[in-house]
């Protein structure tokens, strides 16, 4: 009897042991984490920023459940991304993609993927009937604070900074804007909130805004409140997108005389890199800017990138700028500056949302995404699939596969030079 039982009780103690070192190890890995800070991360080229959104119908009212943002998690983690950007707290969302995040973290340990979380701002009466009143905030902003900071509160081993809105300052954007003082009254409010112990101390606060809003354009956005603003935010987040500008102001785009003895792929390649120059130019106008004003602080990028399909302003009867060939050119060439010069870069987006631009399948906005949809891998994430980064994973019952069934004479047929212009280089 005694010479049975002493195996099994050895067993037993053996597994409780080894449950235990289980459980303190995970421990240990979640308080690393909750360690790890928005300075640790942002600029950290081995913490990849992208902006997401997981919506795959074309309308937000059919908000993407848990599991189907555990699916993408695990793409996204695959390629190297550990730092997402939501864009508001009004839906469901935002704290699903945290829900989703914390459920497979209890089911791996040293799963990481960190969350630079958006709160929407508005101004008084936006996306109503009423006229827009740009010199007042919505009533509404009060209680998209409120979820923000309840959520980074929920999260704090994942949400790692708050956005005071998303090109909430810059004047195009006439359906909502709001005058700098607004963002300025939440970012103090959130900055103090850290202070009274109410909120991680670590925790970086921003707003996320046009390359415009911060300074690095029209003097008419250079008003005591923005100055105030620069100098209460832990960090800038610029937005720079070249691609719209090979419409509304052209100036580095096209096919230059110079270039008219190159090659096709190179005239492309030409037009690429002044894009890469462009956007450059625009981050470091912000940079010169916050330094007029004797401020030191980190600038990163919060949103860039470039369309894979367009039947409008950028595609074959406009600007011949949107193709996944040069999105493929854009992404390499924005991963490979920001990572060697420690700026994070939160490239617009993961995966195309046909909500965008619901009434329109064609237009720009639903086709920034890396992957399509149906989680096809577009061209600049084709070598990813070749060296079997996604094998196991799927997206809505699909594995990761290439667009044009990986032909990529099939993807050049539908690839259009930019137009011939005598047009001004970008040379930074």
């Amino acid at each position: 009897m005694k010479k049975i039982a002493y195996p099994f009780f050895a067993l037993v103690a053996l597994c409780l042991l080894s449950c235990g070192a289980k459980q303190e190890n995970k421990s240990t890995v979640t308080q690393n984490q909750q360690q790890v800070t928005a300075k640790d991360i942002l600029g950290n080229p081995d913490y990849l920023a992208i902006s997401y959104g997981g919506y795959r119908q074309d309308s937000r009212e059919q908000q993407p459940d848990v599991a189907s943002l555990k699916e993408d998690m695990r793409i996204m983690h695959a390629m190297g991304i550990r730092m997402l950007r939501t864009y508001n707290v009004q839906f469901a969302h935002a704290s699903n993609v945290l829900k989703a995040i914390d459920e497979i973290k209890q089911e791996d340990s040293s799963f990481e993927m960190y969350v630079m979380l958006g709160a929407w701002i508005d101004c008084k009466n936006a996306w109503t009937d009423q006229p827009v009143n740009h010199f007042e905030e919505s009533e509404e902003n009060t209680r998209e604070i409120e979820r923000a900071v309840d959520l980074a509160n929920k999260y704090p081993d994942i949400v790692k900074v708050i956005a005071v809105g998303n090109e909430a300052m810059v004047k195009w954007a006439t359906s909502y804007y709001v005058q700098p003082d607004v963002i300025l009254k939440w970012v103090n409010h959130l900055q103090n909130l850290k202070h009274e112990g109410q909120l991680p101390e670590s925790l970086w606060i921003t707003s996320s805004d046009n390359f415009a809003s911060w300074g690095g354009g029209s003097s008419e956005y250079h008003v005591d409140a923005l100055n105030e603003l620069i100098e209460a935010v832990d960090y800038l987040s610029v937005h720079t997108y070249p691609m719209h500008d090979t419409h509304y102001n052209p100036q580095f785009w096209g096919v230059l005389p110079s270039e008219s003895n190159l090659s096709g792929i190179k005239k492309i390649e030409a037009a690429m890199e002044r894009s890469l120059a462009y956007a450059r130019l625009q981050y470091d106008s912000v940079v010169n800017y916050m330094k007029s004003l004797g401020v030191e602080k980190p600038v990163h990028i919060g949103e860039t990138g470039w369309a894979s399909r367009s039947n409008g302003f950028y595609g074959p009867k406009g600007s011949k700028a949107t193709d996944e060939y040069k999105e493929a050119l854009y992404y390499q060439a924005l991963r490979d500056w920001t990572d060697s010069a420690g700026i994070a870069c939160f490239y617009f987006e993961a995966f195309d949302e046909p909500w965008k631009d619901a009434q329109n399948p064609g237009g720009s906005e639903n086709h920034f995404g890396l992957f399509t949809v149906e989680g096809k891998a577009k061209y600049a994430l084709w070598d990813m699939v070749d060296e079997g980064v996604f094998e196991g994973l799927q997206r809505g019952g699909n594995p990761i596969v290439k667009t044009y069934e990986g032909s990529k004479e099939n993807l050049l047929l539908e690839v259009q030079l930019p137009p011939g212009r005598k047009g001004i280089q970008v040379n930074h």
